[in-house]
C-alpha cells in the first residue's frame, strides 16, 4: 500500500513539475505588448504609415510582440492656407486691387476653417494620447516605440512616462524620435541625444561598433545606406553603448565622430535608438521608388526588430558604454 502511495505521489509530482514547466515555457514565449506612437506636433514624415505597417509586420512574423497604436485619424494635420502677396507695384496695384481683396477674403475664410480644424486635430491628439499613455494605460504595455514622432506631444503626464521606462520597461526610438520633447530635459536624458540639424540626404558608411549586439550582429563592419542623416546634440558617448557611427560628417565629409544608433540602460529599463528611417525605402523592401537596395531595407528591418527585442529583454547585447580611446 505504501509502495503504491509512493508511486502515486511521484507520478503526481512529476505531472505537476511538467505542467509547471509547460506553463513557464508558455509564459516565456508569450508575445510582449508594445505601443507604437506616431503622433506628431512638428514635421510629419511621409514614411510614418510605412513604419507602422512594417513594425506590425515584424511583430507578427517574429512572434515577439503585438502592437497597439497611438495615432490620430486622419493622420495629417490640416494645411495652413497661404495669404496672397501684394507686389507693391503702383501701376499694377490699382488693376489688381479688386483681385487682391477677393483673394484676401478667400484666405480669411480658409484660415478661419483651418484654425477650427487645427483645434479639433489638437484635441484629438490629446484624447488619443490621454487614453493610450496615461500612467494607468501604460501598465498594459511592455514597451513603447516612438516611430518618427516630432514636437511636444500632449502626453497626460510626461514625467510618469519617463518613470515608467525607468521602472523596467522598453523604449525604442526611430529617426525623429530625437526631434521630440526638446524642452523636456528628462526625455532628452532618457533617449540620450537630440536632433540639431541635417543636410541633404546622403549615402554614408555606418561603422558597426558592436558586432555582438543583436541589433548589429547581422550587419557588416561598414554598412552603406542612403538616408537623411541627423547631426545630434546633447549626446554623451560615455553614457551609451554606441552601435553605429560615422567617422565623417555626412555632407561635408569632414572627419569626426557622429552617432547613428545606440542603446543604454535607464534605471531598470532599456533604451534603443537609431537615427535611420527617414526614407520609405529604408523601411520597406518592396518600395518601388528606391535608392536603397532591398538588402539594405531587410537589414534595417532586422536592425530595428532586434533593437525592439533587446529593449524588451528578448535579445542579447551589452548596454555598457565602450571605453573611450
Amino acid at each position: 500500500m505504501k509502495s503504491t502511495l509512493r508511486k502515486l505521489s511521484t507520478a503526481l509530482l512529476t505531472t505537476a513539475f511538467l505542467a509547471a514547466g509547460v506553463a513557464t515555457a508558455t509564459a516565456a514565449s508569450k508575445p510582449k505588448k508594445v505601443l507604437v506612437v506616431t503622433t506628431t506636433t512638428g514635421f510629419r514624415h511621409s514614411s510614418i504609415e510605412t513604419a507602422e505597417r512594417i513594425i506590425e509586420k515584424l511583430g507578427k512574423e517574429s512572434g515577439s510582440f503585438t502592437v497597439d497604436f497611438a495615432r490620430v485619424t486622419p493622420p495629417k494635420a490640416p494645411n495652413k492656407p497661404k495669404a496672397p502677396k501684394d507686389t507693391g507695384d503702383a501701376e499694377k496695384l490699382k488693376a489688381e486691387t479688386a483681385k487682391f481683396d477677393a483673394a484676401m477674403e478667400q484666405f480669411k475664410e480658409a484660415d478661419a476653417k483651418y484654425q477650427t480644424e487645427l483645434k479639433t486635430y489638437a484635441s484629438e491628439q490629446k484624447r488619443v494620447l490621454g487614453e493610450k499613455m496615461s500612467a494607468e494605460a501604460l501598465k498594459g504595455y511592455d514597451g513603447v516605440i516612438f516611430a518618427n514622432t516630432t514636437g511636444d506631444l500632449p502626453l497626460p503626464d510626461p514625467q510618469a512616462f519617463i518613470d515608467w521606462i525607468k521602472a523596467g520597461h522598453g523604449f525604442v526610438g526611430m529617426h525623429s524620435a530625437s526631434d521630440t520633447f526638446h524642452g523636456f530635459k528628462p526625455f532628452v536624458e532618457m533617449i540620450g541625444g537630440e536632433f540639431l540639424t541635417h543636410g541633404a540626404q546622403a549615402t554614408v558608411d555606418c561603422l558597426n561598433q558592436d558586432t555582438k549586439h543583436a541589433s548589429c550582429k547581422h550587419l557588416p563592419a561598414s554598412w552603406t545606406v542612403h538616408d537623411e542623416i541627423y547631426i545630434l546634440k546633447s549626446f554623451d558617448p560615455t553614457k551609451v553603448r554606441q552601435l553605429l557611427t560615422l567617422d565623417k560628417e555626412p555632407n561635408k565629409k569632414t572627419p569626426g565622430d557622429f552617432p547613428i544608433a545606440w542603446c543604454k540602460e535607464f534605471g531598470k529599463g532599456r533604451v534603443f535608438y537609431t537615427s535611420l528611417g527617414h526614407r520609405e525605402d529604408m523601411w520597406d523592401d518592396e518600395w518601388k521608388d528606391r535608392k536603397n537596395s532591398k538588402e539594405v531595407s531587410k537589414a534595417y528591418q532586422q536592425h530595428i526588430l532586434s533593437g525592439i527585442q533587446w529593449s524588451l529583454g528578448q535579445a542579447k547585447g551589452s548596454a555598457k558604454p565602450q571605453k573611450r580611446k
